[in-house]
């Protein structure tokens, strides 16, 4: 599916790093990037909640954590 994307000069920049760290276009640096955060943020998600179901102090810890960057 197409799409436009605008970026800001620094977000150009950006990516134009990172298309070059990976030899590759911006536009592949972009869905590779996408991908990468999509990743990582499941993968993340999916280790929380099997702390929250596992690890009773987890739970209290993170509400804790929670509280405090508030």
């Amino acid at each position: 599916m197409a799409m436009t994307l605008r970026l800001t000069a620094d977000e150009d920049t950006a990516l134009v790093l990172l298309a070059s760290a990976w030899g590759c276009s911006k536009q592949e640096a972009a869905r590779r990037a996408v991908l990468t955060a999509a990743s990582r943020m499941l993968d993340t998600a999916a280790v929380q909640a099997l702390a929250r179901e596992h690890i009773p102090e987890y739970r209290a810890t993170e509400s804790r954590i929670r509280q405090a960057r508030e």
